[in-house]
């Protein structure tokens, strides 16, 4: 009877597509943006990650929690994108584009000191560079244990890999990472 009412509370949350977006928006955007590198692309896939979760919320079985769903979901669009080039436009115009972070840090901001921001925004750009190094499997396991916080269980469920598999891409991505940021 408890997992009845468990299911129904699911299903409820599901239907209610204005409180899972409020919910889930930030965590799955975040995932989807580093992902693939591109906001605005990002930003179309995480809407069609919401439109697809709602059309499909009648085949969610509950084995795991709406959050690692969505990312699922988000991931397999990801991959769709990759492997179709699709984004190929949004990466040219990426390259010609103004960089919006260069242009924020003229405005002034009591959050931190200048140098401060500089520091993290070089280190930020380092990770990103990183990233862009590592195999696609190592930059999803990667991102999603560390940028998401899922457990290496939740992982292996949403990428159908093998634990160990799993423990494998993250140690060879961090210790890729760590050597390109010289930290090894």
């Amino acid at each position: 009877m408890i997992h009845l009412k468990d299911q129904v509370n699911v299903i409820s949350e599901l239907d209610d597509i204005d409180e899972l977006v409020r919910l889930y928006w930030p965590r799955v955007l975040r995932y989807v943006t580093f992902s693939i590198g591109d906001r605005d692309l990002a930003e179309s896939i995480t809407q069609d990650c919401f439109l697809k979760a709602y059309r499909g919320r009648a085949s969610f079985r509950g084995d795991c929690a709406v959050s690692t769903w969505l990312i699922g979901i988000a991931n397999n669009l990801v991959r769709d994108q990759l492997r179709l080039k699709k984004f190929q436009f949004w990466r040219k115009a990426n390259s010609t584009a103004l960089d919006i972070t260069e242009l924020a840090s003229f405005l002034p901001s009591g959050e931190s000191s200048p140098e401060a921001r500089l520091l993290a925004r070089e280190r930020s750009e380092q990770v990103k560079e990183a990233l862009n190094g590592l195999s696609v499997n190592q930059r999803k396991v990667f991102l999603l244990k560390f940028f998401e916080e899922m457990t290496l269980d939740e992982i292996a469920t949403m990428t159908g890999m093998p634990i160990n598999t799993v423990k494998t891409h993250l140690y060879r991505a961090v210790t890729a990472i760590r050597t390109q940021m010289g930290e090894v």
